[in-house]
């Protein structure tokens, strides 16, 4: 199925890498289900739609725009958040209703989810969702039978493999740059994974999510390099809001969940924002629409310089 407050000029020359964020509350992480049952989330305190909105902020302080992809349970209950970020000139995309691992599902209970969550989007703001990810990554090669159902449900795109070894996700062996796949009735999807670099054979991620918190900046930033210098690709980011919130409930559960979790919740802001002074960011609905008018561009003028442009601006898809 898989087939292959600084001047924004002084930024990073790349024609734009992507930006995007998992709008999901604190008390919904894989980590901590067995602790929190989806039956119990009215009973916790709800910070989603303040700690979205310090993310909103920082990307009008840098002139950023974003994909925001909601869980639809989120969406539901706050309609006005979800408004407020499309009114802000984001992307709205699909992060599930329920929170749940692909995984764990049956086709029908994904197809159902994904349709639930996709009409909370839709109706609280009125735009069409062109986008998924996956609760925690977690469309895997037990369970690629979603991306059909992805596609049959009207979906342009998803980002949700994730091309790495991991305990709760991953397909590896998977490709790392952007890739069309073929899905049932001749319809494709193109898919955006997360970032990743190769050292010593082995895929290693990073820029997103707890590895953006816990791995040092230095480290951050050697793997945009990679990609700007010699992968010639964009850089997928991720955040979540309650990254930005140090001061959230501390919820009891294993120490590894709590590691994942919490560790480094006081510096993420500030990394985010050093990402946003160095590099240009946009959403992936900019992306690919900037890849067709490159694509158009290139046809109108030739082959070659049509490969050299695509080398220079990102992978065309």
């Amino acid at each position: 199925m898989i087939t292959e407050g600084q001047d924004i000029n002084a930024r990073s020359s790349t024609a734009g890498h992507i930006m995007s964020v998992d709008v999901e509350d604190y008390f919904m992480v894989e980590a901590f289900a067995g602790s929190v049952p989806r039956n119990s989330w009215n009973a916790w305190p709800s910070r989603v739609v303040a700690s979205t909105k310090r993310v909103l902020d920082l990307f009008d302080k840098y002139n950023t725009k974003a994909t925001f992809f909601f869980v639809g349970w989120v969406a539901h209950r706050h309609p006005e958040l979800v408004r407020e970020v499309a009114a802000r000139g984001h992307e709205l995309a699909c992060h599930s209703f329920w929170h749940r691992t692909v995984y764990s599902l049956t086709p029908e209970e994904f197809r159902e989810d994904t349709r639930a969550a996709v009409n909370a989007i839709e109706d609280a703001a009125g735009v069409k969702v062109q986008g998924y990810r996956a609760p925690s990554w977690s469309i895997t090669k037990t369970c690629l039978w979603a991306l059909d159902i992805l596609a049959e449900q009207g979906f342009t795109y998803d980002s949700s493999i994730f091309p790495i070894h991991h305990d709760l996700c991953g397909v590896a062996g998977a490709a790392r740059f952007p890739y069309t796949i073929q899905c049932g009735n001749d319809a494709v999807l193109k898919e955006y994974p997360p970032a990743t670099v190769r050292i010593l054979g082995q895929n290693f991620p990073g820029a997103g999510g707890g590895y953006l918190r816990i791995l040092p900046m230095a480290y951050t930033h050697w793997l945009f390099r990679k990609f700007e210098q010699d992968y010639h690709e964009r850089v997928v980011v991720y955040v979540h809001p309650w990254e930005l919130d140090p001061e959230q409930p501390r919820i009891k559960d294993k120490i590894k969940s709590k590691i994942r979790h919490y560790t480094n919740l006081r510096v993420a802001e500030a990394r985010l924002a050093e990402l946003l002074v160095e590099y240009a960011f946009q959403s992936f609905q900019q992306c690919m629409a900037n890849t067709i008018s490159s694509e158009e561009d290139c046809e109108q003028h030739g082959g070659v310089d049509c490969a050299e442009r695509r080398l220079v601006g990102g992978s065309s898809i």
